[in-house]
């Protein structure tokens, strides 16, 4: 792992000629899909640079996120600006050895804040009022909501989609769940039947449901709070999709919390403050918590080399157990 971040944190630091910055050497912030760096602009601003992880976006795919992102600030939305290269792009392709594991580099303005909270561990509460805080977080996720539908996709926009078949087909986008390699078969054999049952269910549902442009990530380290305002960072994953996948990914991982049902409460609260057509699908919200908690284990599957790799998956598996439980499956 040491020699990865140091061969990353190189291939950043050469990266910045494309930005025309002065030399330094970037910090590692986050190294998940994106290795992420905290870097200073000639004016001595702090600004993001992201590598993006190879071969999991198309250079279509990155510019479209970044794209959209700057649609949304422009709408007033607080997510990351992209800054744009010398030459006036918005990516940078940085030179590889092997052509499959080409890097693309972008830079985004510095977001001011502190996360929502860590995975893993109790929401922080000393100073904050946590119920205003989710009420802001779903009033601001409708106003992001209502922005994509403004949005006017240029030719060539390309985003993935977490659709039915994105979400329980043969090829999921962030893997097939029940598949996944380092669990035991009665385990798997359990996720295929959970699976079997689920896909005609939603297949059923889905042409009812609100669905366009969502965040699709917007877990506690990538709402970012100051004072009693919210942001939004991490557009990594952004694409099309149902948005209550939105409000169980911003859900999911405080269901632990001793006041979840009124911090559920609040955030579908200010959601429907701007969003009102919404409240009609909010019965539905157990099922996408399921198939939010059912993701996450593709997506451990596919990435091995995360040193709490198996302690995920475990935390991941006893979340699918108990939402479907509560569902009745």
């Amino acid at each position: 792992m040491d020699d990865m971040i140091a061969a990353l944190t190189a291939r950043a630091a050469g990266a910045l000629v494309h930005w025309n910055l002065p030399d330094q050497v970037p910090e590692l912030l986050k190294y998940r899909e994106n290795a992420v760096f905290k870097v200073h602009l000639r004016d001595g601003r702090p600004a993001a640079l992201r590598l993006h992880r190879p071969a999991y976006h198309s250079p279509a795919a990155l510019a479209s996120e970044l794209v959209f992102m700057a649609a949304l600030r422009e709408k007033g939305i607080a997510v990351p600006l992209p800054i744009a290269t010398a030459d006036g792009g918005l990516l940078a392709a940085l030179p590889s050895p092997a052509a499959a594991e080409r890097h693309y580099a972008d830079l985004i303005d510095w977001m001011e804040g502190e996360p929502l909270g860590d995975t893993g561990a109790p929401l922080p509460r000393s100073g904050r009022d946590l119920p205003a805080l989710f009420r802001a977080i779903g009033r601001e996720m409708a106003r992001l909501h209502d922005a994509a539908d403004a949005f006017l996709r240029p030719a060539g926009f390309e985003r993935p989609a977490w659709d039915v078949e994105g979400l329980l087909g043969e090829a999921p986008f962030w893997g097939r769940f029940w598949d996944c390699p380092v669990i035991t078969p009665v385990q798997r054999d359990a996720l295929a039947r959970l699976r079997a049952h689920l896909l005609p269910r939603l297949s059923a549902l889905a042409p009812g449901l609100d669905y366009g442009l969502i965040h699709a990530d917007l877990v506690r380290e990538n709402v970012f709070v100051a004072g009693g305002a919210v942001a939004f960072i991490d557009f990594d994953d952004c694409g099309f999709g149902f948005r209550l996948f939105d409000l169980a990914t911003a859900l999911l991982r405080n269901r632990h919390e001793p006041d979840y049902p009124q911090l559920r409460t609040a955030l579908l609260e200010g959601y429907a403050a701007v969003r009102p057509q919404a409240e009609a699908e909010f019965r539905h919200l157990p099922l996408f918590l399921l198939l939010r908690a059912l993701t996450y284990i593709g997506w451990a599957a596919a990435r091995p080399e995360l040193p709490d790799n198996p302690a995920r998956l475990q935390r991941y598996l006893g979340d699918t157990e108990t939402l479907a439980r509560e569902l009745g499956l």
